[in-house]
């Protein structure tokens, strides 16, 4: 099946995009070569028409000399060949692959026309079939034609992808700037990216700072300020600023080239929808065929009609049946929904799994970075001491707090930072296992510590602090004397709110799973609205609590990292990797959002939905026409005068495929 070949194979070499671009250009010559025989075809028909005797019987002209009928046979038998030359060849394709389908029903409907035909200007009794026999090759070039110009435009995002890679770089040299080839960078080397740049490898940025527009990567559509030290993905396009970059990995390693041959993959992979689509064409060929030969010994030989009408009917039937609607029915809305998916940051990596996000009943989120944004925030200060200020108690804090990663060190740092305050040396570091810090700042012994530490020790608190907001606490030590405590939250994304509402309108549960405290987890829950949480649940515990829901019936979706929540995403029915980034290798995930913002969680569940929808409404409309067409081809309304001719039904044919084409486009609006 030539033509198909269009959606399954495209860009298939998308990691490497001079390849990618090959294919492309195949593509448009194949759409060229349609477009000529489209042309051809048309000029050559015109006279066959013309010296047609039923075209003349309609129309009440005669054009006759010597030798027209020789005419008509030498320009049909150009168009047999040339115009039919893709269908011909194609049942050889077919055959030789024991796949009969499209192409197999097209050739042996012209086949049959024009063998007859050329028996009849040899001297076989009855009216040639050479006009119809052009007409209907002339719309079958014309519907191909339509049809590769659909696929095309729904390759076209993985094109753009693949374009977003520049084919040259610039490498840093010791004592000059030199042009390489992108797939030529390898780890460590330095790249000049000049302002209005693609950028052409990952990497760190070790000089100059720029806004970076990297919503063709990851959907999101504001610039990004980057500077040194920050990460930059190929293919993002550079701003104003000049900027060196450290490479981080090889071209054919870098997040852009994992995400077209995710994209390419998926588009490949067959889901059950793609499987009951193609047994269905597969079906409707033999059908067909069938029904062609039937109806043509039927009017023959029973109804004792004559050969031309029963060949015309025979050629009717096996033209309207070609499940060429069916073969693009699921294919074109794959193509559209990953291409399209991906430029919106979602990345398919498992077809089946997106289109069962219809099926979705819970949806369980984990928290830290998913629904808050991941990072802790000094909420509140409180001085438990008239000696010491709230800017002391930062100032101390800090201190010990420098030189650690964690999250709720980051956020006293920033706050140090904020209020310009310059931060002491520390000695003596310790950690106290589980519960906190130890270290000595200016010649006093400081400890920032949990609550657990302090009811360890039996220290108590001369006021009530708060236990009923979603923060997390540390307390401030000096000299074994309790000075005062910070409270610390990690900010509820603007966002969360609306895409738990989105969700409860779908008939879906959302359900928090977090690590944290139970007086966190249910203030997180009851301010978004959440249909229940799970708290204090370790990595290894959330296996279980995706198992437990499952036994109740629902179908589970699960949001994690792809890290630390790989057991669960698997055993989930749906896993979904949240704020991977620029790391797609998240294996046990089925889908992989680059950003963390739940919106686009929602986004992918609508969808999935929207998507699956229109492979049904496809299939509905590509068999259902088929029960409709089928009779009416083999003349069971003949005694009312309603029959179709061959080019009727090339056309009807030519128009279902083009309502599955534009049905499946129709996708777009919904996803913008």
């Amino acid at each position: 099946m030539e033509h198909s070949h269009t959606i399954h194979d495209h860009s298939q070499h998308g990691s490497n995009p001079p390849m990618g671009m090959m294919h492309h250009d195949h593509h448009k010559m194949m759409i060229a070569d349609f477009k000529k025989r489209f042309y051809v075809t048309l000029i050559i028909t015109i006279p066959v028409m013309l010296l047609s005797p039923m075209i003349q019987q309609w129309f009440h002209f005669n054009i006759s000399f010597q030798g027209s009928t020789y005419l008509l046979f030498a320009l049909s038998t150009i168009v047999f060949f040339y115009g039919g030359s893709p269908f011909l060849k194609g049942l050889v394709d077919e055959a030789k692959q024991k796949s009969l389908g499209m192409m197999t029903l097209i050739a042996v409907a012209i086949t049959a026309a024009y063998a007859y035909s050329v028996a009849t200007v040899f001297g076989l009794q009855g009216m040639d079939f050479f006009w119809e026999l052009c007409t209907l090759i002339l719309i079958m070039l014309l519907g191909h034609w339509i049809e590769m110009k659909s696929v095309a435009g729904a390759s076209r995002e993985l094109e753009l992808l693949v374009q977003l890679m520049p084919s040259d770089a610039h490498m840093i040299m010791p004592n000059m700037v030199h042009d390489v080839k992108t797939d030529s960078l390898k780890e460590g080397d330095l790249i000049l990216i000049k302002p209005g740049e693609n950028v052409a490898a990952d990497g760190i940025i070790s000089e100059g700072e720029s806004y970076l527009n990297e919503s063709m990567l990851t959907g999101e559509s504001v610039p990004v300020k980057k500077q040194i030290g920050e990460k930059v993905i190929a293919g993002s396009i550079n701003g104003n600023g000049s900027l060196k970059v450290k490479v981080s990995h090889a071209s054919k390693d870098s997040y852009l080239s994992r995400v077209i041959k995710l994209v390419d993959d998926a588009q490949k992979t067959k889901s059950k929808t793609q499987l009951l689509a193609d047994k269905a064409a597969r079906i409707l060929t033999i059908v067909a065929l069938v029904s062609g030969f039937a109806t043509f010994f039927f009017w023959w030989l029973v109804a004792k009609e004559t050969s031309v009408f029963a060949l015309e009917r025979m050629v009717t039937v096996i033209v309207i049946c070609c499940p060429h609607a069916l073969g693009l029915a699921v294919p074109l809305v794959v193509a559209i929904s990953t291409s399209l998916s991906a430029k919106n940051g979602l990345l398919i990596k498992n077809r089946t799994a997106f289109e069962n996000a219809r099926k979705i009943t819970t949806i369980i989120f984990d928290k830290t970075g998913t629904l808050t944004f991941g990072k802790f925030e000094v909420a509140r200060i409180n001085s438990l001491q008239t000696s010491i200020d709230e800017k002391e108690i930062i100032r101390i804090a800090a201190a010990l707090e420098q030189n650690s990663e964690h999250p709720i060190a980051t956020g006293i740092i920033a706050k140090a930072k904020e209020l310009a305050i310059t931060i002491p040396s520390v000695n003596n570091f310790k950690a106290i296992i589980g519960k906190g810090i130890e270290a000595e700042v200016e010649r006093k012994n400081i400890k920032v510590v949990s609550p657990g530490y302090l009811k360890e020790n039996n220290i108590s608190l001369s006021e009530n602090y708060s236990t009923t907001t979603a923060e997390t606490i540390v307390f401030l030590i000096i000299n074994n004397q309790l000075v005062g405590y910070i409270a610390l939250a990690d900010k509820i994304r603007p966002e969360s709110a609306e895409a738990i509402k989105t969700l409860h309108e779908n008939n879906i549960k959302s359900i928090l799973l977090t690590g944290d405290n139970a007086t966190v987890a249910k203030s997180v829950s009851d301010e978004l609205k959440m249909d229940g949480f799970f708290a204090e649940v370790l990595p290894h515990q959330k296996l279980e609590k995706i198992k437990e829901l499952q036994s109740k019936g629902e179908f589970v979706a699960m949001t994690g990292d792809g890290v630390n929540d790989a057991p669960a995403l698997a055993q989930a029915d749906i896993g979904i990797a949240v704020g991977s980034g620029s790391d797609i290798a998240a294996e046990t995930a089925g889908i992989v959002l680059v950003n963390s913002n739940p919106q686009d969680i929602t986004s992918l569940i609508l969808f999935g939905k929207a998507t699956y929808k229109k492979m049904i409404q496809n299939l509905i409309w590509a068999t259902g026409y088929n029960v409709i067409a089928l009779p009416l081809a083999a003349g069971v309304l003949y005694k009312w005068n309603i029959m179709l001719s061959p080019a009727a039904g090339a056309v009807l044919m030519s128009l279902s495929t083009i309502v599955v084409a534009i049905n499946a486009k129709m996708l777009r609006v919904k996803s913008s």
